[in-house]
């Protein structure tokens, strides 16, 4: 066949004939009689391999080095390629993630634009130490760096430049939000992570309560600080959660300290007494003393009913701090009108020391 009935058949243009042949990697290897250069059905053959070839993604130079080694490993190639595909596809799906932070933000004019694509490189810069200044350096209250932020910090694995990213986006406001919120449902246990250690800095009303919606999340440390948002958030039906955190020792500080506030602050002392007594039944020595310690911020008789079966406890840790706890509660609390039904120095109602741990 001659040039033009191969570049009608194949879809080839001549002119890319053309440079192969110039190249040596597909050349005509026949002539007519009138002279004109002819190709064989095994030359086709070649050209049909370099085109299947290069849709791969081979460049000319390494398909001219596969048809010219016939030891080459075809197993070899298609790691090679798949490899390449790979990488191909992680810089444009970083490429789409760009646009789509730029596109969220809300640019209104092409400044908006080219400020916000320069904040998102930076945020992807290759050293920690590049990412971290940007995050500091970046003016306070620009709502438009909102969502970029928000993605940085979803997506940092350095602990420092996580903090600063963190620091960055609570200046921002809420607006970050929805992209917070919609992370602690990911796939990826990192990226719920860091969108509760997000929600936390941030700490607004709306923040805490978007975390606080979680409190039932599958994932146990989305679920532990959520609880704990929302036992913060004066919610008595934290108090279960709560009080199994103190006996698993998990946040166990923490969840003192919300039981302590739900009871001073929002009437739950006998029912927070009624779940610590609960989950004292079979509980462990160190699990027995969690939840001791964690009465002495609760007032109340019931608390203090508790309190006292504790110090006749077998183990001499636990009865040694419930005693403790009964003992701060009764030379330091100063209630204003005696929850006890007492009143005066001996009333129980302010928050005590917090028992020996």
């Amino acid at each position: 066949m001659l040039i033009g009935e191969v570049s009608e058949r194949s879809g080839i243009s001549t002119r890319m004939l053309r440079h192969y042949d110039r190249i040596g990697l597909v050349s005509p290897s026949g002539r007519t009689p009138g002279g004109y250069r002819e190709y064989s059905e095994q030359d086709v053959r070649r050209l049909f391999h370099v085109e299947g070839l290069r849709s791969l993604g081979l460049s000319l130079n390494e398909i001219a080095d596969v048809l010219g080694d016939l030891s080459f490993s075809p197993a070899a190639m298609v790691e090679q390629l798949t490899a390449r595909a790979r990488d191909r596809i992680a810089r444009e799906e970083e490429l789409l993630r760009r646009l789509d932070r730029v596109r969220a933000s809300g640019p209104d004019a092409w400044s908006d634009v080219l400020r916000l694509v320069e904040l998102v490189r930076g945020l992807g810069a290759g050293t920690p130490s590049a990412r971290q200044r940007l995050a500091l350096s970046l003016p306070g209250g620009e709502d438009r760096d909102a969502v970029p932020l928000a993605e940085a910090a979803l997506n940092e694995p350095d602990p420092n430049v996580a903090g600063a990213l963190r620091w960055a986006l609570a200046r921002t406001g809420d607006r970050a939000l929805p992209v917070l919120v919609e992370a602690l449902d990911s796939p990826d246990a990192d990226r719920r992570r860091r969108a509760v250690a997000a929600l936390e800095k941030i700490g607004s009303p709306r923040a805490s309560a978007a975390l606080a919606g979680a409190f039932r999340h599958p994932d146990p440390l989305v679920r532990r600080r959520a609880v704990l948002a929302r036992g913060a958030r004066g919610r008595a039906d934290a108090v279960p959660a709560l009080v199994a955190l103190v006996a698993e020792g998990s946040d166990d500080v923490e969840a003192a300290d919300v039981l302590g506030l739900l009871a001073r602050l929002h009437g739950c002392a006998d029912e927070i007494a009624h779940a610590v007594a609960g989950g004292l039944a079979g509980a462990a020595e160190p699990a027995r003393r969690r939840l001791a310690g964690a009465l002495a911020e609760v007032p109340g008789p019931r608390a203090r009913a508790v309190l006292a079966a504790l110090a006749e406890d077998p183990d001499r840790g636990v009865a040694l701090t419930a005693s403790f706890v009964l003992r701060a509660r009764h030379s330091d609390d100063r209630p204003p009108g005696g929850e006890d039904g007492e009143s005066g120095a001996g009333g129980e109602g302010g928050a005590g020391p917090r028992a020996p741990r």
